[in-house]
């Protein structure tokens, strides 16, 4: 033990006094939130900003218009059921979905280091162009940079999108109540295990395939039921878990979650069970979370499995008064768990 040098290790969910950046300030959890909350949010300022949203709504030219960036660091760039291209188109339309619009225009910036193929930055255009039409958004404008060869990851991708927020939609954290509804649109932890079983090189007896997809079309079904969604979000980084964790806590209601109907697919269970992993951490790219007024859940509920990105929809919780700002999970057991907003991310680098 003495010959191991333990200067270069790294920890996604550090301390949290460490001076440095550290894997878990990306990981969309409470070391994310502190770096936006305690630095960046203070250096920019500004009123619509503060929504602190997936999107931020505003009001330009008599339109209200939601308006979004991401960049994509996913290693490896390709997986089972995706690329980096398809995230990066998908994950700016899902952020743009989320506040209700649909995506117009993005623009896409890319960064290459020196010496990647060039039949890999074709490989990757073309799935994101492909993407953008399936999505039904247009790619308006871009911009490209190479850096010096060890100073990159092959390809880093930058998408920023804006969309027009249909009247009479206002899907926000603050307006959750207690007794809303909270429905998931289908299976949960698909897209970071199937990330994960590639990168390390994993089999868990079934090929495990991403989730990634655009849920625009998702989005306008449930919304042609009802305009009076109260907020929606898509669990990429941190989870479900981190989640609801930022609904609880800008709405001040608490969450009580049933964790016996939180839809885990046996090959996401097993992989979680091997590694030690809680599905409600690991990120997805094709799901969504919705806070639905309890007179219209059921009706919402149907008509997102009649949408083929909705068919496994279930209702796993409710809004309460009890714990205000606090998760709670019910066990299959009847006991109850606290499902805190995680520290970093169980597995960095998958979006």
């Amino acid at each position: 033990m003495s010959d191991l040098d333990l200067t270069s290790w790294t920890c996604p969910a550090p301390l949290r006094d460490r001076p440095r950046v550290v894997m878990g300030h990306g990981g969309g959890g409470a070391l994310s939130a502190e770096l936006v909350q305690q630095i960046f949010a203070p250096a920019f300022g500004g009123e619509v900003l503060a929504q602190m949203g997936d999107a931020a709504v505003l009001s330009l030219g008599g339109a209200r218009l939601a308006f979004s960036t991401d960049s994509y660091v996913v290693r490896p760039l390709f997986f089972p059921g995706g690329s980096i291209g398809d995230l990066a188109v998908n994950g700016t339309v899902n952020d743009l979905a989320m506040s209700g619009a649909r995506a117009a225009y993005l623009s896409c910036g890319f960064i290459l280091e020196e010496g990647v193929e060039l039949e890999t930055v074709t490989r990757v255009a073309e799935a994101l162009g492909a993407a953008a039409r399936t999505a039904g958004v247009e790619v308006a404008t871009g911009d490209t940079k190479v850096v010096e060869a060890g100073h990159g990851d092959g390809i880093y991708v930058n998408t920023a999108g804006i969309g027009v927020v249909p009247a009479g939609v206002d899907l926000r954290p603050q307006r959750v109540v207690p007794g809303d509804v909270v429905i998931v649109s289908g299976a949960i932890g698909v897209h970071g295990v199937a990330v994960m079983s590639v990168r390390e090189g994993l089999e868990f007896g079934v090929e495990i395939e991403s989730d990634c997809a655009a849920l625009g079309g998702l989005v306008d079904t449930m919304l042609a039921v009802t305009p009076d969604l109260h907020v929606l979000r898509d669990p990429t980084r941190g989870g479900l878990a981190a989640s609801l964790n930022e609904i609880a806590a800008a709405s001040g209601a608490g969450v009580v979650v049933r964790e016996r109907d939180v839809p885990v697919p046996p090959a996401v269970a097993n992989a979680c069970a091997i590694l030690g992993l809680d599905p409600m951490y690991i990120a997805n790219e094709g799901k969504l979370v919705a806070f639905v007024p309890r007179e219209h859940a059921d009706a919402v509920l149907d008509a997102m499995r009649a949408h083929p990105l909705g068919a496994d929809s279930a209702i796993i919780g409710e809004a309460v008064e009890a714990h205000p700002g606090m998760v709670v999970a019910r066990t299959g057991l009847g006991g109850t768990r606290v499902v805190d907003l995680p520290l970093g991310e169980q597995l960095p680098r998958i979006c």
